[in-house]
C-alpha cells in the first residue's frame, strides 16, 4: 500500500529523532549535548473509507484524517 492521501496528497516524510544527554543550565548543569540523530519516517494518519464522488459514484480510498475532519470529502 502506498501511503498517500487521495485528497490532500499527504505522504510519508523523512525526519530525525534527536537524542540529547546532560543536565540543562537552568537545572545547574553545563547544558544539553547532542548525542545522536536517528533517521525516521513520519507517516500520515490514513483511513480507508467510502467516499461519494461528485459523479455520484461511491469508491473506497485512502484519505487523511485531517481531510475527513475538514469536511473535504462526503462519506458514501
Amino acid at each position: 500500500m502506498s501511503r498517500i492521501c487521495a485528497i490532500t496528497g499527504k505522504r510519508p516524510r523523512v525526519g530525525g529523532r534527536i537524542i540529547h544527554k546532560g543536565v540543562s543550565k537552568k537545572a545547574g548543569g553545563i547544558g544539553l549535548q547532542l548525542v545522536k540523530v536517528n533517521k525516521r519516517r513520519f507517516k500520515p494518519n490514513l483511513q480507508r473509507i467510502r467516499v461519494k464522488l461528485p459523479s455520484g459514484q461511491v469508491k473506497r480510498m485512502w484519505v487523511a484524517v485531517k481531510a475527513i475532519k475538514a469536511g473535504k470529502i462526503v462519506k458514501g
